[in-house]
């Protein structure tokens, strides 16, 4: 019965709320079903659990430092600085990076191991950031998985849910796929986004050719909820040779990067071992 009215009220908030928003990245009216505060209420839901399927968080907090260091020099810069932004390093093998709804960025150990430079973690986290603003993972909640998610997560924060049902829920959200415009709209978001933090562009074209050296030689995670990343890498040269073709003192952080990330995950990994 409870349930029964929760579902009732649900119903009326939609009814009441129905409307568009305005994207902050393209500047375009978008339908939403909910406001952004659920997206936020998603996230916090639902990040637990994320972590817990990507393998747990990397026990090394200086890497867990220096990743969200990066990751919150972009969000400031963001559309959307005043949100609460949380970026982790994750255990899991695969070569991948997600997004949860409301600022919650994961990127695997898989992936961090192939990157270079801290300009290449900027350009991944800074392409998930957008996601994030642009709200994309609220249209494919509703487009893929259906109201549900929205009744359970966002509504009812409080009513009980099952640990099987969390992780059904949360399995679906990090395999949420997104339209080529989506993408192209993140990955030039993402460019805006890393330049404006002090970055050198040409860390999401080296980036774009890691993924695309990996796929030549087996298929990867990424790809199964991003386009390949063939024709992305002409758009974004084209921006770069149009906008920003002559910048100075960006940052590219290579020591810094193998300081902080390669070197942190050798120590793990010895540790490992000699348990």
């Amino acid at each position: 019965m409870r349930v029964c009215r929760l579902l009732l009220s649900f119903v009326l908030f939609l009814c009441l709320y129905e409307g568009c928003a305005v994207n902050p990245i393209s500047g375009e009216e978008d339908f939403m079903l909910y406001p952004e505060q659920h997206d936020i209420a998603i996230g916090r839901k639902y990040a637990p659990e994320a972590e817990k399927q990507l393998k747990g968080k990397i026990p090394n907090e200086e890497l867990q430092n220096y990743i969200d260091t990066v990751g919150q020099r972009i969000a400031r810069i963001s559309h959307r600085p005043d949100w609460e932004y949380h970026f982790m390093a994750v255990q899991d093998e695969s070569i991948n990076a997600l997004a949860l709804p409301g600022g919650y960025v994961f990127i695997t150990k898989g992936l961090l191991v192939k990157l270079t430079t801290e300009a290449q973690l900027a350009s991944i986290l800074a392409h998930e950031v957008s996601h994030a603003v642009a709200r994309d993972s609220a249209a494919a909640i509703s487009r893929e998985i259906g109201i549900g998610i929205l009744f359970a997560a966002a509504v009812i924060q409080d009513a009980p849910q099952s640990a099987l049902e969390a992780a059904n829920i949360t399995r679906q959200i990090l395999g949420l796929q997104y339209s080529r415009d989506d993408e192209q709209a993140a990955d030039l978001a993402g460019l805006d986004y890393m330049v404006r933090a002090g970055y050198n562009p040409q860390g999401m074209i080296e980036t774009m050719h890691v993924l695309q050296d990996e796929m030549k030689v087996k298929p990867i995670e990424f790809f199964s909820t991003h386009p390949n990343p063939q024709n992305r890498i002409g758009y974004l040269k084209q921006k770069i040779q149009a906008k920003y073709l002559n910048l100075v003192d960006v940052k590219i952080g290579k020591e810094e990067y193998k300081r902080h990330v390669i070197e942190n995950l050798k120590d793990n990994q010895v540790h490992e071992q000699r348990k």
